[in-house]
């Protein structure tokens, strides 16, 4: 039923899209400032999400539950989108915007917005699959962004740079260290499982509040090559795959999976990747703060056709 179909897609997206205005409007009323706003998403990158993904992929039986094909087909979707933005990118006049184009039409918030999503729409038992989603994405989105940014502002991102990147990336080390824990029987005391879930829980609302005060309003401005990334973002990319995914064979969990984490907003860490390198920031800026605020009305169309059409 349609109505089912909607009360459906409110119940996923209204939770985490009261989280992001309850940031604006905390900001606004002066409970939280930008510095928390700073403080608060460092917290969450260096520890809180890290303890996350790490708790849940090491308590998870990779032999029994990695979900190999969807992992390489997002891999395959992920290389393609990019390659294709990159190209589209070659066409704008000003190089600066190039890379800020490219990234932020096609680096999603899996981390924040995704995970709180799948978990939203499919509860716990899918925290498992998209935590893994995320483990083996989350490194391509670092790899290919850095090469994004240092081709469109004519230098060479070595090997070296892009290795050391992801090296240090906290995401990363957390996810490999998991996945060394769950594949090798080592059996660590369950005191430390409790202490990372404890801040692992406070990833998604901490996050969420951040997202929301970052949002700046007045960096709208009315940008053809701004719209065309968010539309892009939260309505082309995810459509597409989708439609291929459900031809290729997935559903229920796995292609709602799939939807949403493509169909998340811009990343957040977008931004301060393009500032250190040059880019155009403003740009980056702009469409991180449109992508969140429209795909809280795009993914909940999106969440309520696949429901109504039974693909999820």
């Amino acid at each position: 039923m349609p109505i089912e179909s909607l009360l459906f897609a409110i119940d996923v997206t209204l939770p985490i899209s009261l989280l992001i205005a309850l940031g604006i409007v905390f900001k606004r009323i002066r409970w939280i400032n930008e510095e928390f706003a700073i403080v608060g998403s460092r917290l969450v990158f260096n520890v809180t999400l890290p303890c996350l993904l790490f708790v849940n992929i090491a308590k998870t039986d990779l032999s029994v539950t990695t979900p190999s094909y969807l992992l390489i087909f997002a891999a395959i979707a992920t290389t393609g989108i990019f390659l294709l933005f990159n190209l589209l990118a070659l066409n704008i006049k000003q190089q600066e915007t190039r890379g800020a184009f490219a990234q932020g039409a096609c680096r999603g918030n899996m981390a924040i917005i995704g995970l709180a999503l799948c978990v939203s729409a499919f509860g716990e038992s899918a925290q498992a699959l998209a935590s893994m989603y995320l483990a083996a994405i989350v490194i391509l989105y670092n790899v290919y962004s850095i090469l994004t940014l240092y081709y469109h502002q004519s230098a060479t991102a070595s090997m070296k740079l892009v290795a050391l990147s992801v090296l240090k990336n906290p995401l990363a080390i957390a996810i490999v260290l998991a996945i060394i824990v769950a594949l090798v029987p080592i059996q660590l005391p369950e005191l430390l499982y409790e202490s990372g879930s404890y801040l692992a829980q406070m990833t998604l609302p901490l996050a969420l509040l951040c997202v929301g005060a970052s949002i700046r309003l007045q960096e709208f401005k009315a940008s053809k090559l701004l719209y065309i990334a968010i539309a892009s973002k939260i309505v082309f990319i995810p459509l597409v795959t989708t439609v291929i995914g459900y031809l290729c064979g997935f559903r229920n969990e796995e292609l709602g999976v799939l939807y949403i984490m493509m169909a998340t907003p811009t990343a957040a860490a977008a931004y301060p990747m393009v500032r250190a390198i040059g880019g155009d920031h403003h740009l980056t800026a702009a469409i991180i703060a449109g992508s969140t605020l429209f795909s809280m009305f795009s993914t909940t169309l999106g969440l309520f056709l696949l429901h109504y059409l039974g693909w999820v």
